[in-house]
């Protein structure tokens, strides 16, 4: 008899452990970075440090290699299974002669951060002021593209201005004059860069002078993955979506925590910088088939992309499901 309670008391423990060890499994994977840890990210910092991650089953490593082109490109050739990117990037890639096969699962940051931004004593005020004068851009095609549509919404033509290609340094040539304007920088960093550099500047909103509304930052997968793996992918997008919200209803909280992440930062322009982002996080994992639609048509039709491409085959919106 005590056999047989002892038997069956070890068989109860057996199952209580299983049951625990079952509960505390987590998938670990990696989503990579779009770019330098920075306050476009905050809500995915917020999910690390508040274990908002940990809630849904994840283990996510945040990952930055110091490419911006990489993330996209090793998704897709499915090196890594989740990475922060870009609507018309995922639009380029759907409709490239080789078709990249990623789509994105949700979103990050639903609005455009993108500008034409200007020192105010240039005196332009509206775009028919870059005639005569000399635009920087950052990355070509694209920024190109967007300006050229801009200026030839104001009435402009190519000639009518100079494009001058200076990558990634985009404030010091503004503050030395080397160039009137330039297009790539976000109205949540350069902008507020510029003010404590005590240089006082304007932007245009791209979605504001005949560009379509975009969404900045997605968050993409491949496709095998997401067939063969649709609860991880269900997992993280639900702890974004916790993530953000916790981040507009408690933004101090928020700030620390990315701090705290990230304690290298610099404080004064992450402060000012996510004061200008909150408001454009996600409100919504519902992505707009609409959206996705006019910004691959407009992109056909400005010679962005050769071939027409299905919105449908660009996103998901896997919460839905």
């Amino acid at each position: 008899m005590k056999t047989a309670i002892c038997l069956m008391f070890l068989i109860s423990c057996g199952i209580l452990l299983t049951g625990c060890d079952q509960k505390t499994e987590m998938e670990k994977v990696t989503l990579l970075l779009d770019w330098a840890p920075n306050i476009d990210h905050a809500p995915l910092y917020v999910a690390q440090e508040n274990k908002i991650f940990d809630k849904h089953g994840l283990e996510v490593e945040l990952l930055w290699g110091g490419d911006p082109d990489a993330p996209l490109k090793l998704v897709a050739a499915e090196k890594y299974p989740f990475a922060v990117s870009y609507q018309q990037s995922v639009t380029i890639a759907r409709a490239g002669e080789e078709v990249l096969p990623v789509k994105s699962i949700g979103l990050l940051v639903e609005h455009p951060l993108n500008t034409i931004s200007f020192l105010k004593k240039t005196g332009i005020k509206t775009p028919a002021d870059f005639k005569g004068k000399k635009i920087g851009y950052t990355v070509a095609p694209l920024d190109v593209l967007l300006f050229n549509a801009i200026a030839g919404n104001a009435g402009l033509s190519e000639d009518d201005y100079e494009l001058i290609n200076v990558g990634t340094n985009i404030v010091a040539p503004m503050l030395s004059g080397q160039i009137d304007a330039v297009i790539g920088p976000f109205r949540n960093y350069e902008i507020n860069l510029l003010k404590l550099e005590g240089a006082e500047a304007g932007y245009f909103a791209l979605e504001k002078h005949g560009i379509p509304d975009y969404y900045e930052l997605v968050i993409i997968t491949n496709d095998a993955y997401l067939e063969n793996h649709p609860e991880i992918a269900k997992k993280l997008m639900r702890a974004i979506q916790e993530a953000i919200r916790f981040t507009k209803e408690k933004p101090d909280d928020a700030l620390q925590l990315f701090f705290q992440a990230n304690p290298d930062a610099s404080k004064e322009l992450e402060e000012l910088a996510f004061r200008d982002t909150l408001d454009v996080f996600a409100t919504t994992q519902v992505q707009s088939v609409e959206k996705w639609d006019a910004f691959a048509k407009f992109a056909h039709e400005k010679g962005l992309i050769s071939k027409t491409v299905d919105a449908k085959d660009c996103f998901v919106n896997i919460l839905e499901e």
